[in-house]
């Protein structure tokens, strides 16, 4: 037994940032996602005499993996695997790597145990690893709220062909991973604040996106970013993810949208910017974030699909 699943990470337009207070790794708000066709986690689960876990060629122990093994053996049977996944590109430096990570592993268990869950109940159940994985079960723009916290595709890749072009400025892991800054931002003076105001944000967000309103979602989707930002900034200590090559993208995109392109920016726990663009649109933007200082590679992309198994 050998399956091979791939999965996109995805980017929140409108974020996410902290757990709600029950069990089940359950998100403290609602979130829009894009899913991004150029940035693939490629897993493999084999079965194997015990559990083993490879990453990017490396053996490493991730409690997270093991303890979420352990939960999914309560319901379905599942022997010792042995699973190597890959991303080509960087991990745990935000670009989402734990999204498409968990997407695919619970694709490839799903395929390799003969599971056959539907897609909505994967979702739900890579949620319960990284709440971000949800989304990464579906391609294009992808929602995620409650009731039951599974994920739900709103428009199709090719429905509103947006364009992304990645400004990557440092590849290294984060300081403070994403995880233990969220429990850090539950005592920030803002985050009740934060929780009741992202709803809003959020319908407003699917209302512009279902109409293709791109200068409202342009609006809503900076306002989310910084929004959170700030809120990691009230964080005690401060969560300060970003470095001077973000500043300078930033201001680089305000500064080519009042020139005319139809780009906005939105930036997750981590200094790489993200620009998201009309079609059309992204050559212009990637020529221009690749000469700001500081950032070392550009990647140019669309919006993909959700999370797969090889041959399918």
């Amino acid at each position: 037994m050998s399956v091979t699943a791939y999965a996109h990470p995805n980017i929140a337009l409108i974020k996410y940032w902290g757990k709600a207070a029950r069990p089940g790794n359950v998100p403290a708000t609602p979130s829009l996602s894009i899913t991004l066709d150029g940035l693939t986690t490629t897993t493999t689960v084999s079965e194997a005499a015990e559990d083993s876990f490879t990453l990017d060629g490396t053996p490493v122990t991730d409690a997270k993996v093991t303890q979420w093994l352990a939960a999914l053996r309560r319901e379905h049977v599942i022997p010792p695997l042995a699973i190597e996944s890959h991303n080509d590109f960087p991990t745990a430096a935000g670009l989402a790597s734990s999204a498409s990570g968990f997407a695919a592993l619970i694709t490839a268990i799903d395929g390799a145990c003969g599971l056959e869950l539907s897609r909505s109940v994967r979702s739900g159940l890579a949620r319960q690893a990284s709440a971000s994985a949800a989304r990464s079960m579906f391609g294009g723009f992808v929602t995620l709220q409650g009731p039951d916290w599974q994920a739900e595709p709103l428009l199709e890749p090719a429905d509103w062909p947006l364009e992304v072009v990645i400004a990557v400025s440092d590849t290294g892991g984060k300081a403070v991973s994403s995880s233990d800054g969220m429990r850090q931002s539950a005592e920030a003076p803002y985050f009740a604040a934060w929780v009741d105001s992202t709803g809003a944000d959020f319908h407003q967000a699917l209302a512009a996106t279902t109409a293709r309103d791109f200068p409202a979602l342009t609006e809503l989707a900076e306002h989310s970013c910084l929004k959170m930002h700030g809120l990691m900034l009230a964080t005690r200590p401060g969560l300060l993810y970003w470095n001077a090559a973000t500043v300078a993208c930033l201001h680089r995109i305000r500064a080519l949208r009042a020139a005319g392109s139809a780009v906005f920016f939105t930036v997750d726990a981590g200094p790489q910017v993200k620009a998201v663009c009309l079609p059309g649109h992204g050559e212009a933007v990637a020529e221009e974030l690749g000469q700001v200082a500081g950032v070392s590679r550009i990647i140019h992309t669309r919006l993909g699909r959700g999370a797969w198994l090889d041959g399918s």
